[in-house]
């Protein structure tokens, strides 16, 4: 049986123009193309992208911004050409590739469920078919006759998921849109996505969230740079998307992306082991770039798996803080059992002067936690992983 999709040798070209003036004159602008300063460069987001989806396959599409995930499913949709290459599909497309896409804001849900519908090439027949269980999954039934325009961008995505989540289109393609729902909704979501690709149907997912990821989609594709760097089972798709963007961390403390006033910052967090065991003891050292006094300085810190799933979160709000005028430049965390799984972890912390925010960085620091040889093969339950986490020290120095 062939693939129902086949991409080959797919690539994409973009210009990108840069003027050496910050600002132009409509005139200058007209006759731009006779002036030296005006630069053209050549951007390829996609590079002899290759590869086969099986009918029925759910497929997950990783890579960091950038990487070309979005482009390549725009490609997929028709929405934009390929500069070279081909792409067999046999079956129709739907994609959901942003919140309220062939929506209308002056036309009423009801109004745009048929119209949407249409452009993603539902009959009108198949709209009339499906139009109670999309109108009761989206749950904007109170609202339905009211303009789009009133509606939240939750209330939209709700809308837009269920018209494509009820098309009868042998392919799928979701493009992050799921971020912008509740929990609840993602929830159902993710189970509406189950009940379609146990269907027959195919579903291309493009996700930064990698425990979406692996619950729904059994192959990967990793994207690099706008290239394939690697195909497979999702389990190892993740693996080494995860190795790659710990690759350079090295088990130290790597601030990007600050946010805060910046009067104060962590200027270093050390670990007390890069790798550690499971069940063994953990210390963080937040060295800050200037003494403060203990009573104004507040300190919160998170460990998140490499799912991006929150394992705990620790925050010194919590408790009576000593009733002292005594100045400190270091806060030390001892948590003497680290009752993880075994697998990549990363920290994220903020840092509060007077309850403002000074100095907040996500995921600045990676460590593994590996297997400990007393409790091979264990397995920590969220909820106890939680319980014994909580139970740390902390000291002011």
């Amino acid at each position: 049986m062939k693939p129902i999709l086949e991409i080959k040798e797919i690539s994409k070209k973009f210009q990108i123009q840069s003027n050496t003036e910050p600002y132009l004159s409509l005139r200058e602008n007209l006759f731009s193309f006779l002036r030296p300063g005006s630069k053209k460069e050549e951007f390829w987001a996609l590079q002899n992208i290759n590869f086969n989806v099986e009918q029925g396959d759910t497929v997950g599409i990783i890579g960091k911004n950038g990487a070309g995930k979005s482009t390549l499913l725009k490609i997929l949709s028709k929405i934009t050409p390929p500069t070279s290459g081909k792409i067999i599909c046999r079956g129709r497309i739907a994609s959901l590739l942003e919140v309220g896409t062939g929506f209308h804001p002056e036309l009423s849900g009801r109004e745009n469920i048929f119209m949407n519908g249409s452009i993603l090439g539902m009959r009108r027949a198949e709209i009339l078919k499906n139009f109670d269980a999309i109108v009761d999954f989206s749950g904007v039934e109170k609202f339905l006759d009211t303009p789009l325009k009133h509606y939240s961008s939750g209330m939209q995505l709700r809308l837009a998921f269920a018209v494509a989540a009820f098309l009868e289109n042998e392919i799928l393609i979701i493009d992050e849109v799921l971020a912008v729902g509740d929990a609840e909704f993602q929830k159902k979501c993710m189970g509406k996505m189950n009940e379609v690709s146990k269907s027959g149907r195919t579903i291309l997912f493009v996700s930064h969230n990698m425990s979406a990821i692996a619950q729904l989609c059994t192959k990967s594709v990793l994207l690099i740079d706008g290239k394939v760097k690697q195909t497979g089972k999702t389990e190892e798709i993740i693996s080494a998307y995860v190795n790659l963007t710990s690759s350079n961390s090295e088990g130290l403390f790597h601030p990007q992306n600050r946010f805060g006033a910046g009067n104060v910052k962590v200027t270093n967090l050390v670990l007390n082991k890069r790798e550690l065991l499971s069940g063994e003891k953990m210390i963080l050292e937040f060295s800050l770039s200037q003494k403060v006094s203990i009573s104004s300085v507040y300190l919160d810190f998170r460990i998140d798996n490499h799912f991006g799933e929150k394992c705990f979160w620790v925050s010194d709000k919590l408790w009576q803080k000593p009733d002292t005028k005594e100045k400190i430049d270091k806060i030390t965390y001892e948590i003497p059992r680290l009752n993880l799984n075994v697998g990549l972890f990363n920290i994220t912390y903020c840092l509060f002067i007077n309850n403002e925010v000074e100095d907040m960085v996500d995921n600045c620091l990676v460590f593994d936690v590996l297997e400990n040889n007393f409790y091979p093969n264990w397995k920590f339950p969220p909820k106890e992983q939680a319980n014994v986490l909580a139970e740390f020290t902390t000291r002011y120095e």
